[in-house]
């Protein structure tokens, strides 16, 4: 097969987009992505509260991001690093273009909620109040509520030359209460507001609505800081409060773990999680009215610049507005939603109805429109059938209280041999990770914790059952966590098979994990980083070969992010060509489709809605014999060479046909939920043409999820 010739690295684009890199800026394009999260918030065809959903999702993300990435673009800063980003931007470069579009989209944040949705609350009989709005009877209520609840969690940490700055917490929201003392004159003291309690607090009271609103569905609240604003003169008696002004901070928590000098790497992950709560100082978000004098008191204990400081309206961390979701006004959220169980599962409830099934043929399973219910239901069968020898299973995300968790224990508990792979570097999942693990443990189960340098990513489960043929191997694989939380609102996909070579694949990839193995080749999976890079490689070249030939060459590829340079070049060569590319693209993409002599033949979209697109799937045309991987892995660097993921095959013809019409052709066809992306690196929405239906592909998988299953 000829190989294709690569772009140079340092090429340059041709007009019309000359001035432009090659790559899109890979934080420019994140940003862009929580903008278009931000757009679902601003658009009213969304019921109120799930335009709160969205509004605190994009404040979620965007602690995250200051979190890891502006935390690492600091480090370089401080590192005198000098080296550019492969889009040619230097790291202060980076940091300057980030604070002006964070700048922005905060005030867009600010005015959605201060101007359009708390207006359109009240109207619906849904308050959140400032302290001086209540009446007589909800401050009453207020003051007892802090003297009961609050006040004695308060612990008041005063600055002075016998007193240290005191240490703060990440995302911790805090008052600075400026005192006047009549010996010592201004003081500063820290106070602050404990996570322990609810930011929000219900209240009661007669708050005016409409006259359909009932009394009973009316919900009314205040900010916990500003009743303890209100009350803070109690933590100070005999002095006198002068000033309060609310701040907070978010550090750096992308934990280094030195996992090669660490003897237990449990107890290392448990140290590096508690230093995350105190790592650098990477923003400060203030209140628009605190003086100077506050700012640079911070400033200078903090260690910060005047450019960390970041001034907004209304009140700090509206990530916390999540809990108003949680009120019961259904007529104020999306309808709702019924997973189905695929027909060959429906009515399978014993282990031999549940494997006979998966011996029958291979069942896609396509997360949330597909129940999550029937992966619970095979490891429970698993766990109590006397034929099954063996479970093994990696875990990265399984969520609180988690039913698979709970079932491997118990297949302990029955004598199974129980193996499992625990991702502990899961970031901000560490805690709980770690908490199942000791469970496991005490329960008898081998738990492993991968290999050094490597995060394990890859959704795996193997059960070995003994027939009456000898022993049998079936696998789940799968593009999402075995969560059966997320599992409600993550669009993923998952392949149950007891086929004997992705069998052997899976149990030599366990043995890859758990023990000694140069394991270089697979009959059947694509794994990270032994081949799975060199592998998509190759299929890409291949369809470029095809090309080159006067065949059709054809790649559709939706993933989460696209970041890999060399990929990204290899996608530009097979542009030009000629080769046409499909891309859905959720979060980053640092490609920059539609430019002529570069990328002419791709388009890129991003799909936001009511879930969270999170399947990948790697759609080879192949000159009309086409081949289908899905997996785990998006074309980032870290995915491809330093973690454990998988992607594997679907051979089934119907299957393929199943994916490729009904799935990725809708995704590409949706004009209502989708952005496309723009050869500057914006995105426009797509827009039905005229005459043409709208076409929403989150619904139009969903058709017929809205009765509960008979």
């Amino acid at each position: 097969m000829a190989i294709a010739t690569e772009i140079a690295p340092e090429a340059e684009l041709r007009n019309p987009y000359q001035s432009l890199s090659r790559y899109i800026n890979r934080e420019q394009s994140w940003l862009e992505f929580n903008k278009r999260v931000l757009q679902e918030a601003l658009e009213d065809r969304h019921p109120l509260l799930e335009r709160v959903k969205f509004l605190s999702i994009f404040s979620t993300n965007l602690d995250e991001f200051f979190m890891i990435r502006v935390a690492g673009i600091k480090q370089q800063i401080a590192a005198r690093v000098v080296g550019r980003s492969p889009d040619g931007m230097t790291p202060t470069e980076q940091l300057f273009a980030i604070r002006r579009a964070v700048t922005e989209l905060a005030e867009q944040q600010r005015n959605c909620w201060l101007d359009d949705i708390q207006p359109k609350l009240r109207a619906q009989g849904v308050y959140i109040l400032d302290y001086e709005e209540l009446d007589d009877h909800q401050r009453a209520y207020c003051k007892d509520y802090f003297e009961r609840e609050v006040f004695p969690v308060l612990t008041p940490l005063a600055f002075d030359p016998s007193h240290p700055f005191p240490q703060i917490s990440n995302l911790s929201i805090n008052l600075a209460v400026v005192i006047n003392d009549p010996e010592e004159g201004e003081l500063f003291a820290r106070v602050k507001v404990p996570a322990v309690l609810p930011r929000m607090i219900p209240i009661g009271g007669n708050c005016p609505a409409p006259e359909e609103i009932q009394p009973e569905r009316r919900h009314a609240f205040v900010w916990l800081d500003q009743v303890i604003a209100e009350h803070v003169d109690a933590l100070f008696p005999g002095m006198a409060v002068t000033e309060v002004y609310l701040f907070r901070i978010t550090r750096n928590a992308d934990v280094e773990i030195q996992e090669e000098e660490a003897a237990d790497l449990l107890r290392t992950i448990e140290q590096g999680v508690r230093r995350r709560r105190f790592g650098a100082v990477v923003r400060l978000t203030i209140q628009h009215d605190m003086p100077q004098r506050i700012r640079d008191l911070l400033l200078a204990n903090l260690k910060l610049n005047p450019e960390d400081v970041y001034e907004v309206r209304g009140p700090l961390g509206l990530s916390e507005i999540m809990a108003l979701t949680r009120i019961d006004r259904p007529e104020l959220k999306d309808p709702p939603f019924y997973p189905k169980a695929p027909a060959l599962l429906r009515h399978a409830r014993t282990s031999n109805e549940i494997f006979g099934a998966i011996r029958q043929q291979d069942i896609l399973l396509h997360h949330p429109y597909d129940s999550f219910q029937p992966l619970v239901e095979l490891i429970e069968a698993a766990a109590e059938d006397p034929e099954v020898l063996a479970i093994k299973q990696t875990l990265y995300r399984v969520g609180s209280n988690s039913p698979i968790v709970k079932a491997l224990m118990h297949a302990r508990d029955q004598d199974k041999q129980v193996t499992v792979l625990v991702g502990l570097k899961a970031r901000f999942d560490e805690e709980n990770n770690i908490t199942w693990a000791r469970a496991l443990e005490r329960a008898g189960v081998h738990v492993v914790y991968g290999l050094v340098g490597l995060k394990t990513h890859a959704k795996i489960a193997l059960i070995v059952r003994r027939e009456h043929d000898g022993l049998r191997r079936y696998v789940h694989l799968g593009t999402g966590n075995y969560n059966a939380g997320t599992a409600r609102v993550y669009t993923d996909l998952g392949l149950l098979t007891c086929r004997p070579d992705i069998g052997a694949d899976a149990s030599d990839l366990f043995n890859f994990l758990t023990g000694y193995s140069r394991q270089t080749r697979y009959r059947k999976l694509l794994v990270a980083p032994v081949n799975l890079r060199e592998r998509l490689t190759w299929l890409i070249e291949r369809e470029i070969a095809h090309a080159n030939s006067g065949r059709t060459g054809r790649l559709i590829f939706k993933l989460n992010a696209l970041v890999d340079p060399a990929m990204i070049r290899q996608l530009y060569a097979a542009s030009s060509a000629g080769v046409q590319i499909d891309l859905v693209v959720r979060g980053i993409c640092c490609l920059r489709p539609g430019v002529p002599g570069l990328s002419e033949n791709i388009t890129v979209r991003s799909v936001i809605g009511r879930f969270l697109e999170h399947s990948r799937v790697y759609y080879f045309g192949n000159d009309g014999a086409p081949e289908v991987y899905l997996g785990s892995a998006d074309l980032m660097q870290r995915n491809l060479d330093r973690r454990v993921e998988t992607l594997f095959p679907i051979e089934d013809p119907a299957m393929v046909s199943h994916i490729r019409d009904d799935m990725l052709e809708i995704y590409l066809r949706d004009n209502t939920r989708a952005h496309l992306l723009q050869p500057d690196g914006s995105y426009i929405r797509a827009q039905p043409q005229q005459g043409a239906r709208p076409i929403d592909s989150q619904l139009a998988f969903g058709a017929g999820h809205d009765l509960p299953p008979e």
